[in-house]
């Protein structure tokens, strides 16, 4: 449509306009093209059964992680490394330690997403799954 020279012809061109840029407005809202849906990321699964999971604080845990990927992840069956020094020879030596002794008794970590600086799986063969399936036997 051609706008005409007339000062009403003009008014009913720009209505015009205005309108077309309304409609085309409401049609994008409308079809959630202007802002997507936010959606709650799906959980990561792992190929081995227990995963390292390290804190901002440099603690790290080792379990079976569900959620991951979620604002929810869970640890289960968790495990943590204790060194101690010997006074008098001042070695040094590694303990892993089922969570669960503890005075409150915990049989799983909440953990804030935010707090995590990474996961990784634990190895098969590696040391830790190892400590882990020995600490399973003695149960």
């Amino acid at each position: 449509m051609i706008c005409a020279t007339t000062a009403s012809k003009k008014q009913n061109c720009v209505k015009w306009i205005v309108l077309g840029c309304l409609a085309g407005l409401i049609l994008l809202l409308s079809t959630g093209c202007a802002a997507p849906a936010k959606t709650e990321a799906q959980a990561v699964t792992f190929s081995t059964p227990y995963q390292a999971v390290v804190l901002i604080n440099n603690s790290v845990y080792y379990g079976k992680l569900s959620g991951w990927g979620t604002s929810n992840p869970v640890l289960t069956d968790v495990y943590y490394i204790l060194s101690k020094t010997d006074p008098d020879t001042k070695k040094v030596s590694n303990v892993l330690i089922k969570r669960g002794k503890e005075l409150h008794g915990p049989d799983r970590m909440y953990l804030n997403p935010s707090q995590i600086i990474l996961v990784e799986p634990v190895g098969a063969d590696s040391k830790v799954a190892q400590l882990i399936a020995e600490a399973n036997k003695q149960q």
